[in-house]
């Protein structure tokens, strides 16, 4: 594995998106709906999120989905509610790409880019946003390697653009009663390589809300630098991914219980 670009030199790496700063020793949460289903939803989410100190507000407009026929999302329509919601809030946002030729359309409504699993080996896709000023929050693929995730990173990089958040989301395992397997050993590996901030995708990893506190505390113990989690005011209603998205008193719960044990992990993570 030849990296130039993100290999760990003994420097940690901080990428800051808006007011958002990944690597700095504070755990970012990344928190909202999987898919912008309308205004009003992502503006109560985000009023909500915000109360309760979320890092970053999340938003899917352009949706990969297994089936063409399940929802795909509202596409620019969605992103205008998003820079609504991130006037509103003053969080920042951060929203999936997944065509090199959406680049421009979506450029003005986002601060971080984020390149989805499926899409971590689009090599034209990492290329073009490598070129662009934006942060950029990089999932690994459902059965991606480490080495093939680094790579995929390297392919930003060497385009000039280093500002990159790796993100595990889970991978493909042969058990079928969580969606993925969340990989927490890859937190602390992946920083010992490279010298980016790590992060990790609970909802994603296990497909299970119950198993996202859990989770969370996990990574946080792991090292990892921040979390990404779906909520949704009403999972049972939800166009997609209902099942592993907390509703506002669940997403209350983990952000206290955080608040409780980040302090205790920090101290056992630098002893």
């Amino acid at each position: 594995m030849e990296l130039k670009h993100i290999k760990k030199n003994g420097n940690r790496k901080q990428v800051k998106a808006g007011s958002a700063i990944f690597g700095n020793g504070n755990f970012v949460v990344i928190a909202g709906p999987c898919a912008i289903e309308g205004r009003e939803m992502l503006i109560d989410t985000a009023k909500h999120l915000k109360l309760k100190s979320t890092s970053m507000l999340r938003g899917g407009a352009f949706k990969p989905r297994t089936s063409p026929y399940s929802f795909q999302g509202l596409e620019i329509e969605g992103l205008k509610y998003m820079k609504e919601a991130s006037e509103l809030t003053g969080m920042p946002v951060v929203t999936e790409i997944m065509d090199p030729r959406d680049i421009d359309k979506i450029y003005p409504y986002t601060d971080m880019f984020q390149i989805g699993s499926r899409n971590m080996q689009n090599f034209a896709l990492l290329r073009e946003v490598g070129k662009h000023d934006k942060p950029v929050l990089l999932k690994r693929g459902l059965a991606a390697t480490i080495e093939d995730f680094l790579l995929a990173a390297e392919y930003i990089a060497v385009e000039g653009n280093s500002d990159i958040v790796l993100c595990e989301r889970g991978i493909r395992g042969f058990d079928s009663y969580t969606r993925n397997t969340l990989d927490i050993s890859a937190v602390p590996l992946l920083k010992e390589l490279s010298m980016l901030p790590v992060i990790i995708d609970p909802s994603h990893g296990t497909g299970l809300r119950s198993l996202i506190l859990p989770m969370t505390l996990a990574g946080l113990a792991a090292g990892a630098d921040g979390v990404m989690i779906e909520v949704h005011p009403c999972p049972s209603q939800a166009l997609s991914d209902g099942e592993q998205s907390l509703d506002f008193n669940d997403f209350d719960r983990l952000m206290e219980k955080l608040m409780e044990v980040e302090s205790c992990f920090r101290d056992i993570r630098e002893h």
